[in-house]
């Protein structure tokens, strides 16, 4: 499941650093709009409400306009749950 790197970084992200885990629960909450504190970790996808195909496109945007991470539709679905997001972005995304 690895990510494809590319293209320039853009957003509020600066160039060569991590999301924390906090920064990316907080941009899923954004996407899902869900109140801030939503997401925690340990979800599965499916108990997301607003977990849909508009969330998977704008989780891909983002993904891309802040982390310069142009993800493969087939390997997002494959994950089940929130850490797996977390995996397929490797490295972007602090542990």
């Amino acid at each position: 499941m690895a990510a494809n790197r590319g293209g320039p970084r853009g957003g509020d992200h600066r160039d060569g650093e991590a999301l924390s885990r906090t920064e990316f629960y907080a941009a899923l909450d954004e996407i899902l709009e869900a109140p801030s504190g939503t997401v925690r970790g340990s979800e599965t996808l499916a108990e997301l409400e607003g977990w849909d195909s508009l969330a998977v496109i704008s989780f891909m945007a983002m993904v891309d306009e802040r982390l310069g991470i142009g993800l493969a539709l087939k390997n997002l679905e494959k994950c089940a749950n929130v850490e797996d997001l977390v995996c397929l972005l490797g490295d972007a995304v602090s542990r």
